[in-house]
């Protein structure tokens, strides 16, 4: 009995060579494209570059927090017990399941928590944030308010917050609180503050930190790379760059109905791609479904010179000299 092989012409083959020459290929044509069409590498976005090319976005993140109306204060599990976000498909809801895991008050995670930090540095923190710790919820609210309704009139000239002049004590120790904050963000340790626990252990968990500018901060810096996810989905690269394309189907369907327009895309998204995925992870066990390739029969013309020998009566392993 003869194998297929032998009906081909055999020649000496230098394996060593053609791999060499392929590595070496492959390596300059992979070099030369990412060269030419890679994606920028655009650092994360911080607290110093967004207090220094736009601080009053930052004042204004600052003042959310410390006034309860960001999106994170009621965001909901697993940082909060608000609603905002919590997304359910009828009683289904596994965010909600969860519950807390990641406690956070943004008032004090991200302002109030990272000054106290710093009083050791600066002693004059200590009178500032024992007068906004001891004011009552309703007082702290009327001085954030007071400055909130006259920041579109205020600068922030030589790192220092400057508003209009208002009656005595209208804005009680939040100036004071946001040029200490503006300080600190400007020397690039504002996230480290936030993250940061006692003790010399490096800072791993950056959940908290990366919260910070969640809100307008974000938005406003994704606008401007092009990322508010309108035309490529939740992967968008930088600019006019496409993401990871072999995530195309899971980000396609944030742009269909009934996703595009659900307050549950997330969870909606989650669960047809884990069904979709587990069909297909189980197609070989399911009647019926495991039959449609039969049915279908692509595998009839890929091995038709297969079944034309079968069928002249012929053996389609044999070799016929």
């Amino acid at each position: 009995m003869t194998y297929p092989n032998a009906q081909y012409r055999q020649i000496p083959y230098d394996l060593v060579r053609e791999l060499t020459l392929a590595t070496v290929g492959v390596g300059v044509a992979v070099l030369v494209l990412a060269a030419v069409f890679s994606t920028p590498d655009v650092p994360a976005l911080s607290a110093k570059q967004v207090v220094q090319q736009d601080p009053l976005l930052l004042v204004q993140t600052e003042l959310n927090d410390l006034s309860g109306q960001s999106a994170l204060a009621t965001y909901g599990p697993p940082y909060n017990h608000g609603t905002d976000s919590v997304q359910a498909i009828g009683g289904f809801s596994p965010q909600a399941w969860s519950g807390v895991q990641i406690p956070i008050d943004p008032a004090y995670t991200e302002v109030i928590h990272p000054l106290e930090r710093m009083k050791w540095i600066d002693p004059a923190l200590n009178g500032i944030l024992a007068t906004w710790n001891h004011a009552s919820e309703s007082q702290q609210s009327t001085w954030v308010d007071n400055v909130q309704h006259v920041l579109p009139r205020a600068a922030v000239v030589g790192g220092k917050l400057i508003l209009p002049a208002a009656a005595h004590g209208s804005y009680g120790p939040v100036v004071a609180l946001t040029n200490d904050y503006l300080a600190l963000a400007n020397s690039g340790l504002l996230e480290a503050a936030i993250d940061g626990e006692q003790g010399a252990s490096p800072i791993i968990n950056r959940t908290k930190s990366l919260l910070l500018l969640q809100g307008a901060a974000d938005s406003t810096y994704a606008q401007k790379l092009n990322m508010l996810g309108e035309n490529w989905g939740v992967i968008k690269e930088t600019g006019n760059y496409p993401g990871a394309v072999w995530l195309w189907y899971y980000t396609l369907l944030y742009q269909i109905p009934p996703y595009n327009t659900s307050s549950a895309a997330d969870l909606l998204v989650v669960l047809t791609v884990v069904i979709v995925t587990g069909l297909l992870a189980l197609t070989p066990f399911i009647p019926g479904l495991r039959s449609i390739p039969r049915w279908v029969g692509v595998y009839k013309f890929i091995w038709r010179r297969h079944y034309r020998e079968l069928r002249s009566g012929g053996n389609p392993y044999e070799t016929r000299e």
